[in-house]
């Protein structure tokens, strides 16, 4: 259908605008294969080049043949200069009246349109379209093409928060965690550019086993592929203790480090899965392992006086990115997170 359209096209409307496509598509896939090391776009791009050479050696011939239509053209001034004479015996007997010559009918050539206009014309038109295409993701709102903007965090101004968020003058809440974690550079730094999050929560609650006394925000923000969860424990475990306990715990491949300047410790455990019967069953479902996850802990402060952030990394499919990529994640959230003051 497009190549039956294409065709309708006047010559010097299709022409051009071949030669324009053929380029932009012969360039770019040869810049994409070279750039990658992968030879079949190398390969398609070669061929778009070519065809667009052979569509500009058709313009460049039409262009010649319509010159020299024009130069015989201005040779030939219609006045029949070059006509012979009338002979004596084709005279016409003396006296009888001599006919009115019919005037001669000079041909009224119809004015064509300017080739080089129509070819300007085309480009500048599809120019026009390819520079709108190109910058119009750019020019909308942010929240129109932010990758995690297709979802918004809880809104700051939940329930009254608990008295551990009291009792420690500069913990976040689990909004504040959410905020931080949900920008656009996160589908980047998950591998994931191109996926949108799907769903994004957060909750003000508190450490488990302090009966209430230790804030524990929360926030979570969840992709087709990875689910990403961040949470800050203001208790009195450093780091140095933490790293004990997981030597001692299920965890795996159990890792010390820095992460901006503080203690951090790398682990790998599986999830849990809780599955809940909607049908009656208050009981629900059994209490299940889930897909392996990667935790970084990194503590509050460089000195670890005592609190620390978790950030878990899971996948769908039961893989998670390398560690890279989870140290990304946490120096990117880290600095909105304040430091241990209590």
């Amino acid at each position: 259908m497009l190549g039956f359209l294409v065709r309708l096209l006047p010559f010097w409307v299709r022409e051009p605008l071949l030669v324009l496509v053929g380029s932009l598509l012969g360039v770019r896939l040869l810049y994409l294969g070279l750039d990658d090391g992968e030879w079949a776009p190398a390969g398609f791009g070669v061929l778009f080049l070519v065809f667009t050479a052979v569509r500009v050696h058709t313009v460049v011939q039409a262009l010649r043949a319509r010159r020299n239509r024009g130069t015989a053209a201005s040779g030939d001034d219609g006045t029949g200069a070059g006509a012979p004479a009338p002979t004596a015996s084709h005279a016409e007997p003396p006296g009888q009246p001599r006919p009115a010559r019919a005037a001669r009918a000079t041909p009224v050539r119809e004015k064509e349109p300017n080739a080089w206009g129509q070819a300007l014309a085309a480009v500048a038109v599809f120019a026009a379209l390819a520079a709108a295409v190109w910058l119009g993701p750019k020019l909308l709102p942010s929240e129109a093409h932010g990758a995690p903007g297709a979802v918004s965090c809880p809104d700051a101004q939940e329930t009254e928060l608990p008295g551990a968020y009291k009792e420690t003058p500069r913990a976040v809440t689990g909004a504040e965690l959410c905020e931080a974690l949900n920008t656009p550079e996160l589908a980047r730094l998950l591998g994931t550019p191109a996926e949108t999050a799907t769903a994004a929560s957060a909750s003000n609650g508190t450490a488990p086993l302090t009966d209430g006394k230790v804030a524990r925000p929360e926030a979570q923000v969840e992709f087709d592929t990875y689910t990403v969860n961040v949470s800050v424990t203001y208790n009195d475990l450093s780091i140095g203790q933490y790293g004990k306990l997981t030597e001692y715990g299920q965890e795996t491949d159990v890792r010390r480090l820095k992460v901006l300047g503080r203690p951090a410790v790398l682990s790998s455990d599986h999830t849990m899965k809780i599955e809940i019967d909607l049908g009656g069953d208050a009981s629900g479902g059994p209490v299940e392992q889930g897909p392996p996850a990667r935790t970084l802990a990194v503590a509050l402060d460089a000195k670890d006086d005592g609190g620390y952030c978790e950030i878990t990394v899971w996948g769908t499919s039961g893989a998670f990115p390398d560690d890279d990529t989870l140290l990304g994640i946490t120096e990117s959230i880290l600095p909105a997170i304040p430091g241990r003051t209590v």
